[in-house]
């Protein structure tokens, strides 16, 4: 299934599951046909005197660790095969608490664990034609800000180095199609995560509350990360309207919505205004003269702006002449009132005897899809784990109101939002396949339609120490971890599976149910503790890295290797009980429907 997942994430995760699948691949046909080879030349301790040496040692260990299994593991066992029917509410209990902690959203959810970057950034918008001192001033104020946290956290904490090695700051730098004199982006550099006191994250924090409010901005955003996976802004929602004017006044009252969230921060409505601009519309004298928008409109460009009169070549260059008004006619609003429309009748008459005037202001840009207009609502959530919080109180709450209010709104997800839900709802989808898939491999060999699920109930119980082990390490849970469950899934079930034939095997040579099941959790107890062993330890250096480059990988890695261990458990415990409960039920069945005699069901037998 991971192969398949849409989108950006799926492009940058497509490599793991296929390098996987190699691996597994070619680990197969090495067990089947080199393994046998290599144990064929191999002799028990060996020629030489220190693997006689070693092999005693080991052949010691082995009793002892056996002799262990038989008399711990083994009366615990009897004891749960005993209260099989305790083991399984018991189990079943640890599911529903886990399924209903996921639900009540104590635990978060984000799409991908963001970096911690070398610097925060402060992105500020002034209106549209506001002075660069008045951009200046506001550079400044966020210079002397990002210090005065410098100068308070220096030396503070863990690390042992200073803050900030810097300050970058530009006026007019692009933002969102934006660029000019009304935009300001500083930039605070700090040290590595290992000298610098506090994290990139908290910096962000700080500074934001040490600027407080400034007035007359239309847009501040504070970013601990920017570029990469994990990046951008932790909500996303994006309106669309057939009308400009109802787009906007819903996506400010979105916006004051969020604006309602102690967590929420960098509110942004989506809308930024341009440059101021006249808007003219027909008067009914005007239609009445036989005039139009267009006619008005060209009339007026060509006389302020120009129009083209003709083309002279001047050597290699083609030179365009425009006719327009002089300079003196044409440099103030006011020579629109004094401005003459000639009409199709050949007479002249005032702009504003046909038109009328009205101010306003020019889009920065404009977003359509399927012909509607679209703004994008954007916020940041502290923590980024609870935005899928927010994003269902406004679901439950003020898209409905927002959607009463104006007829024809539409909504959809966008960044992060949007990435989680495609990437949830393919895994959902090859995760439901993939159980099928499995399943029918297990049935095939078994010849049985409820061993099957009995092996397949450490799925979930993988997914419990997963969950667990997310809340105990203080991650959240990410579509990685998702990935890494799907993948425990195929995996957890080795376990159950060699635990079940070899049940099934004694059960054929003439044992017992319960002395087969006894049998098979002792005998099996250690190559299933080997197996998940070596695959916990094979992970653990991934689980407990602290670099920046591994934080992408860390939380797939925690749902496999603590998912592993928590299903052993399951496996040593739990499978064994639910054996015995399905031949019961079995004997239960075949009395109820007349195949045999309903014998009473002994719990030692």
């Amino acid at each position: 299934p991971l192969m398949f997942l849409p989108g950006f994430i799926g492009k940058i995760w497509f490599v793991i599951p296929v390098v996987v699948v190699s691996v597994f691949s070619i680990s197969l046909l090495e067990c089947i046909f080199v393994l046998p080879a290599h144990l064929a030349h191999g002799t028990p301790g060996g020629k030489t005197f220190l693997g006689r040496w070693l092999h005693h040692r080991q052949q010691g260990f082995s009793r002892f660790f056996m002799r262990s299994v038989r008399c711990l593991y083994g009366p615990f066992l009897e004891i749960c095969l005993k209260n099989r029917y305790v083991v399984a509410a018991l189990g079943s209990a640890v599911l529903l608490l886990t399924i209903g902690y996921v639900q009540s959203k104590r635990i978060g959810m984000v799409p991908m664990i963001s970096p911690e970057s070398d610097y925060a950034t402060v992105t500020a918008v002034l209106p549209y034609g506001s002075p660069v001192d008045r951009t200046v001033a506001v550079r400044d104020q966020l210079i002397a800000s990002a210090r005065r946290v410098n100068a308070a956290n220096e030396g503070t904490g863990k690390g042992t180095g200073n803050l900030m090695r810097g300050v970058y700051a530009e006026v007019g730098k692009a933002y969102r199609n934006l660029a000019g004199g009304h935009v300001v982006e500083v930039r605070a550099y700090l040290h590595a995560p290992g000298v610098r006191p506090i994290t990139t994250t908290k910096f962000t924090r700080l500074w934001r509350e040490d600027v407080g409010q400034i007035m007359g901005l239309e847009t501040i955003l504070f970013e601990a990360n920017r570029g990469g996976p994990g990046s951008g802004a932790s909500f996303t929602m994006e309106l669309s309207h057939s009308n400009s004017e109802t787009l906007a006044k819903a996506s400010s009252e979105l916006a004051e919505k969020l604006a309602e969230f102690s967590s929420v921060s960098d509110i942004d409505d989506g809308f930024t205004e341009g440059k101021a601009q006249l808007d003219f519309s027909m008067r009914p004298a005007g239609l009445a003269l036989g005039l139009t928008a267009a006619d008005v409109a060209r009339q007026v460009r060509n006389a302020f702006y120009g129009a083209e009169a003709l083309r002279q070549q001047r050597g290699r260059n083609e030179v365009r002449v425009k006719v327009r008004l002089p300079e003196a006619e044409r440099l103030s609003e006011f020579d629109l009132d004094e401005f003459l429309v000639r009409t199709p009748q050949g007479t002249d008459v005032p702009l504003w005897d046909v038109a009328e005037k009205t101010r306003g202001r020019a889009y920065t840009s404009i977003d359509r899809k399927n012909g509607r207009r679209t703004v994008r609502v954007t916020a940041n959530v502290t923590p980024r784990s609870q935005s899928e919080n927010v994003v269902a109180d406004i679901l439950a709450k003020a898209m409905p109101d927002l959607k009463g209010k104006y007829p024809g709104l539409g909504h959809g997800f966008a960044g992060r939002q949007q990435d989680m839900r495609e990437g949830m709802s393919s895994l959902k989808l090859g995760f439901v396949v993939a159980m099928f898939a499995v399943y029918a491999l297990l049935a095939i060999p078994f010849r049985s339609y409820a061993q099957p699920l009995i092996i397949m109930v450490s799925i979930p119980f993988g997914i419990v120490g997963a969950v667990v082990a997310h809340v105990a390490m203080g991650y959240p849970l990410t579509l990685i971890s998702m990935m890494g469950i799907v993948a425990l899934s195929g995996v957890v079930v080795n376990d159950s599976l060699v635990l079940i034939d070899f049940a099934n095997g004694e059960r054929k040579r003439g044992l017992s149910l319960h002395d087969a099941v006894t049998s098979a959790g002792v005998r099996r107890f250690r190559p299933i503790l080997l197996t998940t062993l070596t695959t916990f330890f094979g992970l653990a250096p991934m689980i407990f890295e602290k670099s920046r480059q591994a934080r992408f990988m860390i939380p797939m890695a925690i749902s496999l290797g603590f998912g592993i261990l928590f299903s052993t458990v399951i496996t040593l415990i739990l499978v064994p009980s639910l054996y015995l409960i399905i031949e019961d039920l079995q004997v239960v069945g075949r009395g109820v429907f007349g195949r045999g005699p309903c014998p009473p069901v002994n719990s030692d037998d």
